[in-house]
Order: structure tokens, then sequence, then C-alpha cells
């Protein structure tokens, strides 16, 4: 369902009155035509398909944070960074909330990991390369964490230069990998701090709900002090709607509020509700391959496109143009 421009609603590719919700195979979804209105009630554009790579590397290193709960931080971390990798790009994704949800979102049991992202961040002589884990994904990898992390913010408080750890951890493996995504609790603590002291930039997954909309100014304060005082180079890649359900008029005004106080920082792509990505979960493995021609799936591939056409200095061409030209 879309909005016009009177901001009625109307039928559109996210679903059937029978399947609302468009999670069967068979509710393919639609290519959006360029100047259609989208549900953020702007005219839809149409991104072009990334070019290949020959290269690469130095990575991206993009933060999603969000300090309320439940709005789809893990589920945008595994799906966009499996999006991306079927971009072709090398993606490295770091599980940086102690509930583990990340790691057991990719089939990992944080229970039985004898090292995770605590004794990196932790403990001397710990490489990155003995924590990383390959996923079931082949592009993609994990450093995983599970609950021992929640003492790190207690220990860190004590360190020189507590804000640049993860940052100083990480910084071997980026040189391997396009995109690094970190996946941040639901706090503006330490750990989140971190995750924003070493991130280029950050995403926003909001749910289109009114006390999710509540902590957005909030955020964005941490985040604009983050600029100021550690990390200047931080920028604001988007705010990303999802578990939106069109059928709501609470949705829909949530989501216009947010395109009204943002505007073009709130991404095109929004992201339905579905019970496809609980059903992912429970499976370990991203939606784009436990049901790859889902709504949710090509939602997700909309996303990756759209993030690398605003990436274009650094992504969106590394291979050469013409013949003898050398590559980025």
């Amino acid at each position: 369902m879309t909005l016009t421009t009177d901001g009625s609603a109307q039928a559109a590719s996210s679903g059937t009155p029978e399947n609302p919700w468009g999670d069967t195979k068979t509710a393919a979804a639609a290519a959006p035509s360029s100047g259609s209105l989208g549900p953020t009630g702007r005219p839809r554009p149409v991104f072009p398909e990334p070019r290949p790579r020959i290269t690469h590397g130095p990575a991206r290193v993009v933060a999603m944070v969000n300090q309320k709960g439940g709005v789809g931080k893990t589920t945008t971390t595994i799906n966009l960074g499996a999006a991306l990798v079927e971009c072709g790009l090398r993606v490295l994704l770091v599980d940086f909330d102690p509930q583990g949800a990340l790691s057991v979102g990719l089939g990992i049991n944080p229970l039985q990991l004898d090292l995770t992202v605590y004794n990196l961040l932790m403990e001397r002589g710990i490489t990155a390369e003995e924590v990383l884990l390959k996923t079931n994904v082949d592009g993609l990898d994990l450093l995983p964490s599970n609950i021992d992390l929640s003492a790190a913010e207690v220990q860190l408080v004590t360190e020189v230069a507590r804000e640049q750890v993860l940052g100083r951890v990480i910084k071997p493996l980026l040189p391997e990998y396009d995109v690094c995504l970190i996946d941040c609790q639901p706090s503006l603590g330490l750990l989140t701090i971190n995750a924003l002291a070493c991130a280029h930039g950050v995403m926003v997954p909001l749910e289109c709900e009114f006390f999710a909309l509540r902590g957005v100014a909030l955020l964005m304060d941490t985040i604009i002090k983050v600029q100021e005082r550690i990390n200047e180079d931080l920028e604001i890649e988007g705010l990303l709607a999802t578990m939106y359900d069109a059928r709501t008029l609470h949705g829909r005004e949530v989501l216009a509020r947010v395109v009204e106080a943002f505007g073009d920082k709130v991404f095109h792509t929004v992201i339905n509700r579905t019970v496809r990505f609980p059903d992912a979960t429970v499976a370990g493995e991203p939606i784009t391959s436990f049901d790859p021609s889902s709504l949710g799936a090509n939602a997700y591939r909309e996303l990756a496109r759209e993030v690398l056409a605003r990436w274009p200095d650094t992504y969106a061409d590394r291979a050469p143009r013409t013949t003898g030209e050398v590559p980025l």
C-alpha cells in the first residue's frame, strides 16, 4: 500500500487483500517505477544495480543504532549484510549486543563460544582473526558476542581512550572487507559510543510506532555530541522505517512525521512487517537465502541498492570503466 498525494492509501505491491503482509513466494514484488509515490509519500527512485567489483576494502563502518529495543536493528544488520553480499561486496558483521541476537540469527549459539568480541576488547594478545567466524553465507563474516560483553561496559570505564577500543581492535580486519555493520545494543551507553566513535556512518532503524519516534531526538543529540567531541567524520546514513503496516493509520502517520522531520535522510525503502523475518531468524539464516523470493528479501535488496547509491564516491564503481583504466 502506498500514499497518494492527498494522503490516502491505495493498493501496492506490498500485499493483497487476501495476503496483506505479502508473506508468500507467489506475491513477487514488482519493480518500482520512477516517479510513482512510495510508502514515504515521495517519488520512488529506481536504484541501479551496482557494478561488479574487482577490488575489496577498506571497509566503510556503519553502526546500527537505536536506544529502543525491538525496532529491527539485528534483522536489518543480518539481511542488509546478506543483500550487500549479493551485490558482490565482502561484509563483516559485528555483534556488539550482550544479548547475542545477531549471532543467534546467523545460527550460532553464543553460549558455546570460547572467544567473542568481549575477549577481543579486554584481553591482550587476542587477535580479531581468532574471534572471526565464517557464516553460512559466503562473503559474510561475523565477530560474535554473548552475555560476557555486558561486563565490558563497566571494565572499559577505567581504560585510557575508552571510546576508541572497538575501533582499534577491528582495524586490522577492515582492509579485507567493503562494509562493516555493527549491531549495537538498545542503549546509549559506552558500548554504543564505541561503535559511533569508529563508524563512518550511523543507520537508525525506526519502528513505525509512536514510542519509537519519541526517542529519535535523544539519539540525534547523542550523535551530534559524538560528531563534535570524538568522531567528526561520522555521518547519518539515514533512518530506515521498519515493521511498517500500511493498513494502520497510526503507522502511516508516524512514517509521514518522520519524513517531515528528517526529509531526505529517510530511506525511500520501507521494511514491511512480515512473519517471514522471525521464521528466518529461527532457521538461523538471512531472509535472502531462507525465502529469496519473498517481499522481505526483495525489500532488503532494494535497501542495499539504495545504500550503495548513497555512497557513489566510494562504492558506485570499482570496476574500470574503460580499457586500461586503473580501478580505485
